[in-house]
């Protein structure tokens, strides 16, 4: 039996073989840095807006990044499909036409079965929703996500790590992509400060009540040049949550365990571009946190959905 519905066991069962994403930066921003809301940013964000490994589409033509993408995954690939994941700063904050341009060019695609797309949840408006909702019609072959920054369900924490939006923005947008039948990926970050074990599973309790499809658990990493940085230069014990591997492991089995057997599980730890990471240095080894994941998933007997309902 499978401990865990992931996103590469979905995505075999569906298309009958590996599919990879091509992480892509179109050259937007978002309302946290460009003013409307502040100019600095989420704490924990870099200035790549979490798209540090992602493809720039405004250094060459769309094919082009694209075509990038692909030579990054050459080294691996087993299957023949991708997935263009919109992923630098918020993918639906720019110009419509702009927008509708990029999403287009990779729904045509052929070797592309779909999009994912990051965004803010109040960077939905109607025009994009129309928009979506358009596109979903002309590519019924094709799917198109869209991927909502939460990172937790705390109002104190959001305002901390200055999110900038309240939950309500966050269900209002959920329920508005539900309306359209727009699969919703929701992100949770673990270990951020402040934050209990309880309070991360309190979190992933609060989407096992929503029409959530699938979910990432990222784990908090520190980086160089962010806000969070310089507090945990000053005070680092209460800004690194997780400083033991297996301590983290445990809490993401936890979560695992209370989570929504059906939800898709997109991501359990996340990547950090090693030259930007300060803490916690064991999460460089995504593959050894991967590994020991597994084994003590199995070690406990533990699975998805496993306290569901139990609480």
């Amino acid at each position: 039996m499978r401990p865990y519905y992931s996103l590469n066991t979905y995505l075999k069962d569906t298309y009958g073989e590996k599919i990879y994403k091509i992480a892509l930066n179109a050259g937007l921003t978002c309302p946290n840095r460009d003013g409307r809301l502040d100019t600095r940013g989420c704490i924990f964000c870099s200035r790549g807006g979490s798209g540090d490994f992602a493809s720039s589409l405004t250094d060459r033509s769309f094919k082009e990044s694209i075509e990038e993408g692909k030579q990054r995954l050459s080294t691996k690939r087993t299957g023949t499909r991708f997935i263009a994941y919109f992923q630098a700063y918020t993918n639906t904050y720019g110009p419509l036409h702009y927008l509708e341009e990029i999403y287009r060019e990779a729904l045509n695609d052929t070797e592309i079965i779909g999009i994912s797309i990051a965004t803010r949840p109040d960077c939905l408006p109607t025009e994009v929703l129309v928009l979506l909702s358009r596109l979903k019609k002309e590519f019924p072959h094709k799917f198109i996500w869209v991927e909502l920054g939460l990172q937790t369900i705390h109002e104190k924490t959001a305002e901390f790590i200055r999110r900038g939006y309240s939950l309500p923005c966050f269900e209002h947008a959920l329920n508005a992509l539900q309306t359209l039948d727009i699969p919703v990926i929701a992100h949770l970050i673990l270990g951020l400060p402040g934050e209990s074990k309880e309070d991360m599973i309190s979190s992933v309790r609060y989407l096992n009540e929503k029409p959530v499809w699938g979910v990432k658990l990222q784990l908090l990493h520190i980086l160089k040049e962010t806000d969070l940085a310089e507090l945990y230069d000053k005070d680092p014990d209460h800004i690194c949550f997780f400083k033991d591997r297996d301590d983290y492991i445990s809490t993401v089995i936890d979560c695992i365990e209370h989570l929504r057997p059906d939800m898709v599980i997109h991501r359990v730890t996340g990547d950090a571009p090693k030259k930007l990471l300060i803490a916690p240095a064991w999460s460089a080894n995504k593959r050894d946190v991967l590994n020991a994941l597994h084994r003590q998933l199995k070690e406990r007997n533990a699975f998805q959905g496993q306290l569901y309902g139990k609480e």
